[in-house]
């Protein structure tokens, strides 16, 4: 049985290792910077979904003060299906929720397309956007 709650420093690697199996890693990020970044600044939105004493999911939220974004959701390859990521999506919009936040938003990425049907079942709507970037200090 699955139990959600905060990260811990003690998750590092589990959740570090769990990003690559899932794909979520990219070599121009740093998954230790991103970590050590989202403990600075709203750690409460950062969760993990425990099974015993292993770690099966993950995500990660933001709150800018219009709109929530959701990162690094992810569940165990070998445990896809049962619920973990929309138990974490629900757990992680309820705080978001807490915060005033009226609506989240997340990206996905091409070649992770296997998502869009969960996350149409779960009422995120799909846009046509572009979305664009700058670094503003190198990892």
């Amino acid at each position: 049985m699955t139990h959600i709650r905060a990260f811990a420093i003690r998750d590092t690697e589990s959740v570090i290792d769990l990003w690559q199996e899932t794909g979520l890693t990219r070599s121009w990020n740093n998954p230790h910077l991103d970590i050590q970044r989202k403990l600075s600044v709203q750690p409460e939105l950062f969760l993990v979904a425990e099974d015993g004493s292993d770690i099966v999911g993950s995500v990660m939220a933001g709150y800018d003060g219009h709109r929530g974004w959701i990162y690094y959701l992810a569940s165990s390859p070998q445990r896809r299906g049962e619920g973990i990521a929309r138990d974490l999506l629900a757990h992680v919009e309820e705080l978001l929720l807490e915060m005033g936040c009226p609506k989240v938003q997340l990206m996905v990425r091409p070649g992770n397309e296997d998502v869009l049907s969960l996350y149409d079942k779960l009422g995120y709507e799909r846009f046509s956007t572009t979305t664009t970037g700058k670094r503003l200090i190198a990892d």
